[in-house]
C-alpha cells in the first residue's frame, strides 16, 4: 500500500529570482563568447540557456487545503502540501489532489429492509482525503469510489434493519433511531473507503419512506396502531376515573351501592369517558330501582 510521504520543496519565489538571473547571465555569456569566436562557449551557452528553459517547468502553485503529488517518471516521490509557489524538480509530475471537505448524496435507492418490506432510502456523505497518495493510487478514480461504496453501504444498512420497530420488539430501527444508524452507516462507509486514503466526517439518511406499493397499507397500519395507542390511553383515564368517583361515594358516605347498582354505574361512567361524541343524558324521575 502507498501512503503519503510529505515532501518539502523550494520557495518558488527564490527560484523566481534566481532562475530569471541565471538567464540573463547566461545571455550575456553568450555574447561574450559571439563576440571573442570561441565555440564550445557558444555550444556550452546555448545548452545552459535549454536547461534554464526547462527549469521554468518546475514552478507549481499549491492553494489552501490542496496537496500535489509529485512523480518522477512513473515513481511516487512524495506530497506538497505547503500553500503559495514552489518550485521543484522540473521531470516531475504534478498533480492537484484537493483535502476540502466534500458532501455526497446518494440517489433515492429501492431495497428491502430487514423484515422484507420494500422502502426508498437515500444518504449524505460528508467525507475528504486525508491521504492523498492512497487517493491518488489505490484507487482508480477516489471519487466515483466514494459515490459506489457509499451507496453499496446504504444498501447493506437498509438490508439489516427494520423500517420501524413493531410493538413489543426492542431494537434499533431505520426511522425511529436515526442516531444510531447515523453512527452505523458512518462506520460501515468509513471502512470501505479508509483503503483510498478518504475520511468520512458525517453520514445520515436524507430520505427514508415506504416504496409506493405498500405506502397505502402501511399508512392504514400506522393509523390504525395511533388510534389503538390513543384508546388505550383513554380507556386507563377512565377506568381511573371511575375507581376515584366510586371510592369518593364510599369514602364520603354519600350513598351505598349494591354490586348490580356500581355496575350499572361503571358502565355509564365508561361509556361517557370513552364515547366519541357527547353522551345525552337520561333523567330517572323514579327510584333509583325503577
Amino acid at each position: 500500500m502507498i501512503q503519503e510521504i510529505k515532501r518539502k520543496c523550494a520557495s518558488g519565489y527564490l527560484a523566481l529570482v534566481v532562475i530569471p538571473a541565471l538567464h540573463i547571465f547566461d545571455g550575456w555569456l553568450f555574447y561574450k563568447a559571439v563576440n571573442a569566436g570561441y565555440p564550445p562557449g557558444i555550444f556550452l551557452t546555448v545548452l545552459a540557456f535549454v536547461v534554464i528553459i526547462i527549469c521554468y517547468n518546475g514552478f507549481f502553485m499549491v492553494h489552501p487545503n490542496q496537496a500535489k503529488v509529485l512523480q518522477l517518471f512513473g515513481n511516487y516521490v512524495g506530497s506538497v502540501r505547503e500553500t503559495g509557489l514552489r518550485w521543484a524538480n522540473p521531470f516531475y509530475s504534478k498533480v492537484a489532489v484537493s483535502l476540502r471537505v466534500r458532501n455526497f448524496e446518494s440517489e433515492v435507492l429501492k431495497v428491502n429492509d430487514s423484515s422484507g418490506n420494500p422502502i426508498k432510502i437515500a444518504a449524505v456523505v460528508v467525507w475528504k482525503v486525508v491521504d492523498s497518495a492512497e487517493a491518488m493510487f489505490e484507487v482508480d478514480d477516489y471519487q466515483s469510489y466514494v459515490h459506489i461504496q457509499s451507496e453499496a453501504a446504504l444498501r447493506n444498512l437498509a438490508t439489516s434493519y427494520p423500517y420501524e420497530i413493531h410493538s413489543g420488539e426492542d431494537e434499533i430501527a431505520l426511522r425511529s433511531s436515526p442516531q444510531e444508524i447515523a453512527f452505523k452507516l458512518q462506520a460501515e462507509v468509513q471502512e470501505r473507503l479508509g483503503k483510498a486514503g478518504v475520511e468520512v466526517i458525517e453520514a445520515r439518511i436524507s430520505h427514508l419512506a415506504y416504496s409506493e406499493e405498500i405506502a397505502s397499507a402501511m399508512l392504514k397500519r400506522q393509523q390504525a396502531q395511533a388510534v389503538v395507542a390513543a384508546r388505550r390511553q383513554i380507556v386507563d383515564g377512565a377506568v381511573g376515573m371511575v375507581k376515584m368517583a366510586l371510592d369518593e361515594l364510599k369514602s364520603q358516605d354519600i350513598i351505598e351501592l349494591d354490586e348490580e347498582r356500581k355496575a350499572a354505574m361503571i358502565s355509564n361512567l365508561l361509556v361517557v369517558l370513552c364515547g366519541e361524541e357527547n353522551a345525552q343524558p337520561v333523567l330517572n324521575t323514579g327510584s333509583l330501582y325503577s
